[in-house]
């Protein structure tokens, strides 16, 4: 390999690495939306700095122990209605959460608030004490107590919590 080949694949290299900075970092970037507001980007430092839970759960026949910190933290960012303030209309809200996949999850609000259920929702960014890898990662929604892991997204891309209209939902009793 001449020199003038080498500096042109190394300058190639560059370029591309240089390129795949941004979508790397982006990766690395969650989209989180409130009801009411424009989605905010949150970084691996804003998780990190949440408090963190751990969940066993099996997938494919094998447990596995996730690490992150509860959802109901991550929608804090974005002054989700959870707690006492979880009540009334806000109790027709659900959470939409997307993967880079394009499969999407819904939850119920009510189901994301740790005083209303009694198992952990995480957005883990960890498992079996490691970072989770490409191929499930950066960040993997896991939902405790389901007979299946189908809602436990991986590669998860962004979060929004939106609301029902009022006329969508039937009072009338069956």
């Amino acid at each position: 390999m001449t020199s003038i080949s080498f500096a042109k694949s190394g300058l190639t290299a560059f370029l591309l690495a240089t390129l795949m900075l941004p979508s790397l970092a982006q990766a690395q970037t969650l989209s989180l939306q409130g009801v009411e507001a424009s989605p905010i980007e949150v970084s691996v430092a804003d998780l990190a700095a949440l408090p963190r839970s751990s969940v066993s759960l099996t997938i494919h026949g094998e447990g596995h122990t996730f690490e992150g910190p509860l959802l109901a933290s991550v929608l804090g960012k974005v002054d989700a209605p959870l707690g006492d303030r979880l009540r009334g209309v806000a109790l027709r809200s659900y959470v939409v959460v997307r993967a880079a996949d394009g499969y999407a999850v819904v939850l119920s609000l009510a189901e994301v608030d740790p005083a209303m259920r009694g198992q952990a929702i995480l957005l883990a960014d960890k498992v079996d004490g490691r970072p989770i890898g490409d191929e499930d990662g950066p960040y993997r929604l896991v939902v405790e107590g389901d007979a299946r892991p189908a809602r436990s997204a991986r590669q998860v891309t962004s979060i929004a919590i939106m609301e029902t209209q009022a006329g969508m939902v039937n009072s009338t009793p069956h």
